[in-house]
């Protein structure tokens, strides 16, 4: 039996799935005293942070708050942060936290999962650095730790919570030139920012350097996705529609599959277009990762096929 084809415009949607793993994530809320030094430490926290493949954690914003919904009437941010282990997450928070946001000027950080049973700490590891003149007081229920700091103090949460998350829901944009190629993946990252949940810990929300699990060197774990490699055409088996000369992917970490399932029908739609011959997305065979995204399926449970 032929497999059914679904275009969105002049765009076909491959008939085929990603791949997804369970992650562990952590949600901290961080305010600052203008979105200028905000957005400061919440880029050095989310520094580094793409994939678990070679990073300590896949992290990026999930939002930005307004100070009339912040926890302390400030501009605020919440950063979601995943891991495969709750012991990893633990530490990629806790050292981010004091690297890059203990030392940014005016920041404080609280706890986005204050309802998880599961917690690690947070304030009660940066609470040290005080070195013994660190304070901590107890609000609605939930402490919070005051470090000295030479412009006033760092207001930490004591720990937060960490739930079930899922890792590596993805589309894979294919365009007939690299112009079409960006334009078409900035559309789909802009369309995802606006999903509560998600992030694209990717640069700008997206990679080029898709991977594939092993290679030919046996100290790497992973490698080029050579099947959506242009370069490597007649070279090896391809994933490329005829014509298509850049190939770009966008990963996306979310709360639950349900989340997943919206960011990456709102993505598809948005990416879709002129230009953009063909959207796929990238798995393993379906023996690593225990949730598949099946496009099609997506696409009409959105009601867009």
């Amino acid at each position: 039996m032929a497999k059914a084809v679904i275009h969105l415009g002049s765009t076909e949607i491959i008939d085929t799935f990603a791949e997804a793993f369970r992650l562990r994530f952590a949600r901290l809320v961080v305010t600052a005293h203008d979105t200028s030094w905000l957005k400061a430490g919440v880029q050095s926290f989310c520094g580094y942070a793409t994939s678990v493949i070679g990073c300590d954690a896949e992290v990026g914003v999930e939002r930005f708050i307004s100070p009339d919904e912040s926890p302390d009437g400030r501009p605020g941010a919440s950063i979601l942060a995943f891991a495969f282990t709750t012991d990893s997450l633990a530490e990629a928070v806790a050292n981010r936290t004091g690297q890059c946001l203990l030392t940014c000027p005016t920041t404080a950080v609280f706890d986005g999962l204050s309802q998880s049973e599961e917690r690690i700490p947070l304030g009660q590891r940066i609470r040290f650095f005080g070195d013994g003149f660190e304070k901590t007081k107890v609000f609605d229920g939930r402490r919070y730790w005051r470090v000295p700091v030479m412009d006033g103090e760092f207001l930490v949460e004591e720990n937060c919570g960490v739930a079930k998350g899922v890792g590596g829901g993805n589309v894979v944009i294919q365009g007939i030139s690299l112009e079409a190629a960006l334009a078409s993946a900035k559309r789909a990252v802009s369309v995802i920012a606006a999903v509560p949940g998600v992030i694209t810990p990717f640069p700008g929300g997206v990679v080029r350097s898709g991977s594939k699990v092993g290679s030919r060197y046996a100290a790497l774990k992973a490698s080029t996705n050579d099947a959506f490699c242009p370069s490597l055409l007649a070279r090896v088996p391809t994933q490329l529609h005829p014509g298509v000369v850049a190939c770009l992917e966008i990963v996306i970490d979310g709360e639950n599959e349900r989340v997943i399932c919206e960011a990456m029908a709102a993505a598809i739609q948005a990416a879709a277009g002129e230009d953009i011959p063909a959207i796929s997305a990238g798995n393993y065979g379906g023996k690593l990762g225990k949730f598949h995204f099946y496009l099609h399926q997506i696409l009409t449970d959105a009601g867009l096929a």
